[in-house]
């Protein structure tokens, strides 16, 4: 289990450029549900073949606790400032489904997890910089994780709402001048990320009534919506995805 994260760290650090995310959210009539952060990478793996290949020969496919496996690693994790204990514990939530074949370039990550309420649910980018801590600072740079620009420092913030009626997405940037410094500091980063997407992918209970995004696109029973942005838009402007969905009653 530790040598699957530790190989999906070197492909978060080293190969995320052109990346599809995707943030998934699926909501049951009792307001309870399912979240899953998901990047699909199969169009890198000629480009990062060898990379990956130094690291695993054979295909992976392979659902791992992010609980259980920081047991195993408690004395490693002790050693961490508080601070860093903290982000981590913000990962314990989370399950894992890496799927990696060099022979079909596949490679796809599914970082999900449960909920009781939509109000409960954290910020996804804020976990997977908690990846930082485990690999050493000299890696979590924000030149080496792009995930270090949401959330990590406490310049942005992002919520989620959910009545029964009406869902809300909220992005805020906390202090505009520190995230500016933070997104500036991606440097050639922002270049290779430039044709990534970042896909928003909602499933409702109900049917939909309105939707506050313009570009939003529908299922064909209308309980679905999807929104599509550019992920360095993103970036640059979390606010752009904020979002307000009203069902029907």
């Amino acid at each position: 289990m530790r040598r699957f994260f530790a190989l999906f760290c070197l492909v978060v650090l080293t190969t995320f450029t052109s990346c599809q995310f995707s943030e998934n959210i699926y909501i049951n009539a009792d307001g309870s549900g399912k979240m899953e952060f998901s990047f699909d990478g199969s169009q890198l793996m000629q480009m990062a073949g060898d990379k990956i290949s130094e690291s695993q020969e054979k295909a992976i496919d392979s659902t791992f606790s992010f609980k259980e496996l920081f047991s195993t690693m408690k004395d490693s994790i002790s050693k961490l400032s508080e601070e860093e204990q903290q982000k981590i514990k913000s990962l314990e939530p989370f399950n894992m489904h890496m799927v990696m074949d060099p022979k079909t370039s596949k490679m796809t990550f599914d970082m999900f997890t449960d909920f009781k309420n939509v109000n409960e649910l954290q910020d996804m980018f804020k976990a997977m910089n908690s990846f930082g801590a485990l690999k050493g600072k000299e890696k979590a740079g924000t030149d080496a994780n792009p995930f270090s620009s949401f959330g990590g420092d406490g310049t942005t913030e992002l919520d989620y709402k959910y009545d029964g009626k009406i869902f809300k997405r909220t992005a805020k940037i906390i202090d505009k001048e520190a995230y500016k410094q933070v997104t500036d500091s991606l440097g050639q980063m922002a270049m290779m990320f430039g044709s990534s997407t970042y896909k928003l992918n909602y499933h409702f209970p109900k049917r939909i009534k309105s939707v506050s995004n313009e570009t939003a696109m529908f299922s064909a029973d209308r309980k679905s919506v999807t929104i599509e942005y550019g992920f360095m838009d993103y970036i640059s402007n979390p606010e752009a995805l904020n979002l307000e969905v009203v069902l029907e009653d």
